[in-house]
């Protein structure tokens, strides 16, 4: 089995509603597993970690920013951290039969 975890940072740490939705856009895709999620409000940043397969991973992140993108208005969004996108901070690491190239290929195809 390969393994891939993702990382992602999302500019919402103060709604928890829409933290919430967030968790379960990564929850409704088969292949992944949860691990953690913890969220900020100084910061108002969420972060979520989750792993499984590259495809299952992938789908999992597209999903994760298209929910992030439809909730979150950047134009009313504060907060220490720097507001640099919706979604902003999106690492791959590849754990078990992953080589780092095929993680930044990963990277690159959510980005396209």
């Amino acid at each position: 089995m390969r393994l891939i975890e993702c990382v992602p940072n999302v500019s919402e740490g103060r709604d928890q509603a829409i933290v919430r939705q967030l968790v379960l856009a990564l929850k409704m895709v088969s292949g992944v597993e949860l691990l953690d999620w913890s969220s900020d409000a100084d910061h108002n940043r969420s972060v979520f970690t989750y792993v499984g397969e590259p495809e299952a991973v992938l789908t999992a992140t597209q999903a994760l920013c298209r929910k992030a993108f439809s909730l979150i208005d950047m134009e009313k969004h504060q907060g220490a951290h720097p507001r640099l996108g919706a979604v902003d901070v999106v690492p791959f690491v590849p754990l078990r039969g992953v080589t780092g190239e095929q993680a930044v290929a990963l990277a690159r195809q959510l980005g396209e």
